[in-house]
């Protein structure tokens, strides 16, 4: 069964709307595929216009900004410290943006969508301290 993203039969209050027309087929929506750590895998999607989306299924690598020296890295992910959008994905390493990942450099956020943009850019929030200091 497909997933529909046009207007429900139901307004807010609970009463009835006596649709105008037929579901679209510009209104079929996708199944979700969230973005995990491994090796990168991207899958491509034809949207409208013949235009592409890029899905990132797996991916080891983000592209993390340091704002102190204002350059930008592909850095190591080592693991998802924290995810806004829903705990579980904590323990999946499902990275989504928001999250909060543990990189090479240190603890990033993730500024890009992954599953739209087909790319992981980060932005360091707290650079790691050496083992010696």
């Amino acid at each position: 069964m497909a997933i529909w993203q046009g207007r429900p039969k139901r307004k807010p209050s609970g009463g009835r709307l006596r649709l105008a027309r037929k579901k679209r087929k510009f209104e079929v929506g996708r199944e979700k595929q969230f973005t995990r750590l491994g090796a990168r895998k991207v899958k491509m999607y034809r949207t409208k216009g013949a235009n592409t989306k890029a899905r990132l299924l797996t991916v080891d690598t983000a592209n993390v900004l340091d704002p102190k020296t204002k350059t930008v890295k592909n850095i190591k992910i080592l693991t998802v410290k924290s995810n806004p959008s829903n705990p579980n994905y904590v323990q999946r390493n499902i990275i989504t943006k928001g999250a909060t990942v543990m990189t090479e450099l240190g603890e990033a956020v993730i500024t890009s969508r992954c599953g739209q943009d087909g790319v992981v850019n980060a932005m360091l929030l707290k650079p790691s301290e050496p083992h010696g200091a």
